[in-house]
């Protein structure tokens, strides 16, 4: 269980990020690579201060780049594959979706079993499960009922693709003649202190008077805290790297979630924010099924126009339903199986979230000051 080594792609994003201030105080990791296509100036200052008895190398690779990824396997333990493009507004051409999420996964497994990579953590989404109609009502959904998105929507298509293939390639022979085991977290939608989601959310109400776009009321969600998403990253590598216990994880998937409870995008962008004197859109929304058949009728249009224009519309039925439906998830079999257990209660989280809206807050009215002299 001691001298070890982690890969970790993806390492300059919200997530990847937490993860590696998670692992460096992990017992016996001797080196965590942290790879990316490429690293923000602050990253690159960050990384090196993580520095305790881990040594932290940055690497800056394409995903896509088979011997890139050959180079920086060589000699580590474990995998944590992080990196992906996030995107349901239809804004990135879908081939570049598939060819990261889905091709990249591939070419690391295959780099894995090239390299004798014995362990392969992939993050995965919520959304390769649903929510497939906002008319379908999902509550406390747990791992053994199957639940499966139909959505050919490049982003969760892609992610459930790459997820299978992960938990195929479990228990396949290594070129040292080992085995790999594999294994896929479901994190739900992540929140807090560095959200690229959130803070688009609110720097957007804030050019609006501090006012909330409505654009969620009808969902029921229960999202995840970023520390405690990032903790069950570290219980898996804890658990695949015993022998003892790994065979019995191996080719599983866990929905991770918290105790953050369970509402709509639109109340719960409220609550972290209130307090800085952000507020909900009062006005009339459109019924919910009128807005389906017209985001419909754009994706026809976009459709048409492809062979001589790019249409792109605001909004499209994939992102209609994934922020008006009922979808909620439970993390009793990672409570089970991994002994996770959120180390940040929902006030801890409300508060430290909360505070970094506030300095967001207070960078924009400084914004608006230096323009007005």
């Amino acid at each position: 269980m001691t001298g070890w080594s982690c890969l970790l792609t993806g390492a300059g994003g919200f997530l990847g990020q937490r993860i590696i201030q998670s692992l460096v105080q992990e017992e016996g990791l001797q080196e965590v690579r942290a790879l990316d296509k490429f690293f923000r100036p602050e990253t690159k200052e960050e990384f090196p201060k993580l520095q305790t008895k881990t040594k932290v190398t940055m690497m800056e690779g394409d995903i896509l780049d088979a011997q890139c990824l050959r180079r920086a396997c060589q000699g580590i333990s474990v995998v944590i594959h992080t990196a992906a493009v996030i995107d349901v507004s239809g804004a990135i051409p879908r081939q570049t979706i598939m060819d990261i999420n889905l091709k990249g996964t591939q070419h690391l497994l295959e780099a894995c079993v090239q390299a004798s990579v014995p362990i392969f953590i992939y993050t995965s989404s919520v959304e390769v499960a649903g929510p497939n109609s906002y008319k379908e009502i999902i509550q406390n959904a747990h791992e053994d009922e199957h639940h499966e998105s139909t959505w050919s929507a490049p982003y969760p298509y892609s992610k459930k693709l790459a997820e299978k293939a992960v938990l195929k390639a479990n228990g396949c022979t290594l070129r040292n003649g080992g085995t790999l085991h594999t294994c896929a977290l479901r994190p739900t939608y992540i929140y807090g202190e560095g959200s690229p989601f959130l803070s688009s959310v609110v720097n957007t109400a804030l050019k609006n008077n501090g006012i909330l776009k409505s654009i969620a009321k009808f969902s029921i969600v229960n999202p995840v805290y970023i520390a405690n998403a990032a903790w069950a990253h570290i219980l898996v590598t804890r658990v695949l790297r015993d022998p003892n216990k790994a065979p019995n994880i191996g080719g599983q998937f866990y929905y991770i979630t918290d105790d953050t409870p369970h509402q709509s995008y639109d109340t719960f962008h409220y609550t972290l924010s209130k307090e800085w004197g952000l507020s909900l859109d009062s006005t009339p929304s459109f019924p919910l099924s009128l807005m389906y058949w017209l985001a419909f009728l754009m994706e026809i249009v976009s459709f048409l126009l492809r062979p001589i224009y790019k249409y792109q519309p605001p909004f499209n039925c994939h992102l209609l339903t994934l922020l008006n439906s009922v979808f909620t998830v439970t993390y009793k079999k990672a409570q089970r199986d991994l002994g996770y257990e959120p180390p940040f209660s929902w006030e801890e989280a409300k508060q430290k979230t909360g505070q970094w809206i506030s300095s967001l807050v207070q960078q924009h009215k400084g914004t608006l000051k230096t323009k007005t002299q």
